[in-house]
């Protein structure tokens, strides 16, 4: 089975939390992982940020809501047990789930939810508004709406680099690696020469200050599909300076052909496709620009720990 939704784990942490007793939050994860039967596998699986497991996270925010929502409360730092209130849920009209529409019966619960979805400045984002089928916690939702902004980006990166210049593109893929480090540490470590009688390279990066090694480029904008001739023609251009790396890369794909030739290459041959070109631009702040930056924060345990 997938790692329960955190809607699908609170009514489990409210019937553990039934008998009446303090619960740690470390025990009442084992118990619960137990209780779902979840595979060693399951329970390893991370977020896409944050260094926490998934399952983990999940059950964390499940108990969040179940408190915002006065059916357990915190005993201590680390411990909760189970409210008048939610063993009258129990004992007199146990759902089948709880989950965000069930909570909304509770004042408490809405109050936390509007406050939740006002910004405390201008300078804050609001929440994202819970929807019943969207069985995600905050952080699942912000990670998606992340990723989806990045993703629009990189798409609209590629259509911008597509309709420029090839002399402007081979510009590009100089100072697309030397932002990510490849270079001397000096200025105009990287610079573009492709014009006649450069044997087919268009840009070198010297590794050091005394250029006793270098990597070659070849950049080409193009919307067709780069073969294994390209490949080949590159790998002889880099025999002719008498190199012994390359980056080759495009705005478009390579062939399966293309990329097997690289494979066969004496040389040490890195091929880069327009949809990993731009994933390095948005990495290394090429072509882009912050937008907005958010700042989110977590209880700091161990100030409170020294007080």
């Amino acid at each position: 089975m997938a790692v329960p939704g955190f809607s699908d784990l609170m009514l489990p942490i409210l019937e553990l939390a039934g008998d009446g007793h303090k619960h740690s939050v470390l025990d009442a994860l084992d118990s619960l992982a137990r209780r779902l039967c979840l595979s060693e596998d399951e329970l390893r699986v991370m977020q896409p940020r944050g260094g926490k497991t998934l399952f983990s996270n999940r059950a964390r925010w499940a108990l969040t809501y179940l408190t915002k929502s006065r059916l357990v409360e915190k005993t201590e730092r680390g411990k909760f047990k189970i409210t008048p209130r939610g063993l009258q849920i129990l004992q007199t009209n146990k759902p089948r789930r709880i989950d965000m529409r069930f909570l909304r019966q509770f004042p408490e619960f809405v109050l936390f939810n509007k406050k939740s979805a006002q910004p405390a400045t201008s300078q804050e984002p609001s929440a994202i508004v819970d929807n019943d089928d969207l069985d995600a916690t905050p952080d699942e939702r912000l990670d998606a709406a992340y990723a989806e902004m990045r993703g629009t980006l990189a798409d609209d990166l590629l259509d911008r680099i597509r309709s420029g210049t090839d002399k402007f593109f081979e510009y590009l893929v100089v100072d697309v690696l030397s932002a990510m480090g490849y270079g001397a540490s000096q200025a105009g470590s990287g610079r573009v020469v492709g014009k006649s009688g450069d044997g087919g390279i268009d840009g070198v990066i010297q590794e050091d200050q005394l250029g006793l090694d270098a990597v070659y480029l070849q950049a080409k904008k193009w919307a067709n599909p780069v073969g294994p001739d390209e490949i080949r023609k590159f790998v002889g251009a880099l025999a002719e300076k008498r190199a012994h790396k390359g980056v080759f890369i495009t705005s478009g794909t390579f062939t399966d052909g293309a990329r097997q030739a690289a494979e066969l290459a004496n040389a040490k041959i890195v091929l880069v496709d327009g949809e990993q070109l731009v994933q390095f631009m948005i990495d290394h702040g090429v072509g882009v620009v912050n937008h907005k930056a958010y700042s989110v924060k977590k209880i700091d345990n161990d100030y409170f720990d020294g007080v």
